[in-house]
């Protein structure tokens, strides 16, 4: 049942208000809302379509901790995570106050986590009525009876229309998303984009499990028809959507994961898909979802009079989403945990065509390259000419860790460990060269050797030691020619593959430098420049 009450003094934390909060509303009430707010329009097919104006991806530069004795102590202070102290924050919490005196505000009660035991019971509070339908997508609604006497564990209050100025408030722009844990609260203000609302709590999630010995991922999941559970962690653009969506597979979830005691277990209750130039053929599902009742998409460009959806279409951003609940997806699976996982397989695309298509990792090296988080793009230059570029994201999600990375290296090697799970890195990017001569990983050969590290094929056949970074390479697998396994064979110029291979080494080295790990396993685990 939805009910509309009066704000109460301690409704959000403080912040009293003389309209209404709409509390935990149906999806067509939430429709209603938004049309008659004029936030939103109703697409061809039913999908509600919202603009986000400037902010049309994350502001990661306008994200702050406040420091407390906790944080003080606990968080890595770096770039990604900057401090706020208190003080500013109380200022700016007052301003948004005054700001919602007299709006009606959107609550929604939700779960961060599907697992009973390691699960943030989380209210949200937004202006827009679509972001409260984002909410009740995104995170995991509780049941019925569960909603009579929820206690919210943390507070987000997500303000698009109230901007920060910076020389007064101590933020970096207008926009700003502050993580406070003392309060327990989340205040995002000056972005309508909905990502940051997903991404605030989950990186709430990020700081609190580990310091329960629960390891946070940035990664999708599925499991096999053998209760084998596999996680998949990847970069944009190296096929962790596509790779873990498996019609002989259910996704248990598709973006952010815990793994505690009792297994994997989903923190969210629905997916939030990039959508621009979706093929229908290769990601039949979600394109489907796109033309659904209940599904939300930004910027999505559409004609006017139709309504009908032009997904190829990038004029507003490149970054277009849709967000919708889990069992939009045919073959995906509900439940509070599932089995630890037997495979942990990462993604990269490697620009350089130098890493072979599948390589397996020992703990100390799955360490190193979770640390790493690395994949490459390939650049457009100001002068148009294009060479590849490596990127590395520690954790496969750098911007949502709060704890130095070393913390999250040794939960996953310890619960790898635990649970005999066997860690696979896999190149979906180039072979044969690189950019300019080399071409892409076969979808074909990629798929066939995913499957053979999943049902157990890999196990039984030998691997060589690759000389600069060490992983085992397989000798041979069912369905993929052995010269491709082997990245040198498929260069003409083997030299130039040495020198390629060492190039990209001294990159890893140079990157991981800036980390301090004094893990002499972890050190050990790194290509050898």
């Amino acid at each position: 049942m939805s009910a509309e009450t009066p704000v109460q003094e301690k409704s959000m934390n403080g912040i009293k208000t003389s309209g209404k909060v709409h509390l935990n509303l149906s999806t067509p009430e939430l429709y209603e809302h938004a049309i008659a707010r004029k936030e939103a329009a109703i697409t061809a097919g039913g999908a509600l379509c919202a603009r986000t104006g400037k902010h049309t991806a994350r502001s990661p530069q306008d994200r702050f901790v406040i420091k407390d004795a906790s944080t003080g102590k606990n968080v890595w202070w770096s770039d990604q995570n900057v401090a706020m102290d208190d003080e500013k924050f109380e200022a700016l919490f007052r301003k948004v106050e005054f700001y919602l005196s007299k709006r009606d505000v959107y609550a929604r009660d939700c779960y961060a986590g599907s697992d009973p035991k390691n699960r943030l019971a989380v209210r949200v509070y937004t202006e827009l009525a679509w972001h409260g339908l984002f909410a009740s997508h995104m995170l995991i609604k509780p049941e019925p009876g569960e909603l009579a006497s929820f206690a919210p564990d943390f507070t987000v209050i997500c303000v698009p229309g109230f901007t920060a100025m910076p020389q007064i408030d101590g933020t970096r722009g207008s926009a700003f998303i502050l993580l406070n844990f003392e309060r327990k609260t989340v205040l995002i203000g000056g972005t309508a984009y909905a990502g940051e609302i997903k991404k605030a709590v989950f990186t709430v999630m990020n700081y609190l499990l580990p310091l329960k010995g629960v390891m946070p991922m940035h990664c999708s999941a599925n499991l096999g028809k053998k209760k084998d559970t596999a996680i998949f962690f990847g970069l944009s653009g190296t096929g962790k959507t596509t790779l873990s969506s498996d019609p002989l597979r259910r996704l248990i979830g598709d973006d952010e994961h815990g793994w505690s005691d009792n297994g994997i277990f989903n923190f969210e209750g629905g997916c939030y898909a990039k959508v621009i130039n979706l093929n229908p053929e290769a990601e039949p599902q979600i394109h489907a979802a796109t033309g659904r009742f209940g599904t939300i998409l930004e910027n999505v460009v559409y004609d006017g009079t139709t309504r009908r959806l032009n997904l190829d279409d990038n004029s507003l951003t490149e970054n277009t989403r849709a967000a919708y609940p889990l069992e939009f997806i045919d073959n995906s699976i509900k439940g509070p945990a599932f089995p630890h996982p037997k495979n942990i397989v990462m993604l990269t695309y490697d620009a350089f065509g130098v890493l072979p298509p599948i390589s397996r990792l020992t703990p100390a090296q799955a360490m190193y390259h979770f640390i790493s988080g690395y994949t490459a793009k390939v650049a457009n230059t100001e002068m148009g000419i294009k060479e590849p570029k490596a990127t590395f994201s520690t954790c496969f999600g750098a911007p949502f860790m709060l704890h130095h990375p070393s913390m999250y290296a040794e939960l996953l090697e310890k619960k790898m460990k635990k649970h005999g799970a066997q860690c696979w890195l896999i190149n979906t990017g180039l072979c044969g060269g690189p950019y300019g001569v080399g071409k892409r990983m076969s979808i074909k050969h990629t798929r066939a050797l995913l499957n053979a590290a999943l049902d157990g094929k890999l196990a039984r056949v030998k691997f060589a030691k690759d000389p600069v970074f060490g992983f085992g390479i397989p000798a041979r697998c069912p369905g993929v020619p052995a010269e491709v396994l082997n990245p040198r064979r498929t260069w003409a110029d083997k030299k130039a593959y040495d020198a390629k291979l060492k190039e990209l080494a001294g990159l890893f080295a140079a990157n991981f430098g800036k980390f301090g790990v004094t893990n002499k396993a972890i050190l050990g685990a790194g290509p050898k420049v």
